[in-house]
Parts: C-alpha cells; structure tokens; sequence
C-alpha cells in the first residue's frame, strides 16, 4: 500500500510537471511529445530498479532509448 501510494504522489506530479512545461513551450506538438512516455517513466523507474534489479531496468532502460529514436526517425522521415 505504501508503494502505491509513493507511486501515486511522484507520478502526480511529475506528470503536473511535465504538463505544465508542454503548455509554456511552443509549438505545442511538444505537449504530446513531452505528455507521452515520459509522464509514465519517470516516477515508475526507481521502483523497478528496486524490485527487478538494475540489470533488468538496463534492459527497459535502453529499449526505450532504442524505440525513443526510432521514433525520433519515424517523425522526421
């Protein structure tokens, strides 16, 4: 229960953070980038580490720096 509470608050505001930050910057298609994944990453990271070990949350870690610049080359083709 603890844990899902500390999620629920770090993820609150992180996610407050980061909509706050697409809304001052322009063109505002920055939003939905900045809305996207990293609203849902950043608070649940330290918990996998903690839970799955560091070995693994390198695996999720660099998958998602991979998909990240595919996605980056998709948008610029």
């Amino acid at each position: 229960m603890k844990e899902l509470f500390i999620r629920f608050v770090v993820g609150g505001t992180v996610r407050s953070f980061f909509a706050v930050l697409g809304d001052l910057l322009k063109p505002k298609s920055f939003a939905g980038l900045l809305g996207a994944r990293l609203r849902a990453l950043l608070p649940h990271f330290p918990f996998t580490v903690l839970k799955d070990g560091k070995a693994y949350a390198h695996t999720e870690a660099r998958s998602m720096i991979v998909g990240a610049i595919a996605f980056f080359f998709t948008l610029c083709v």
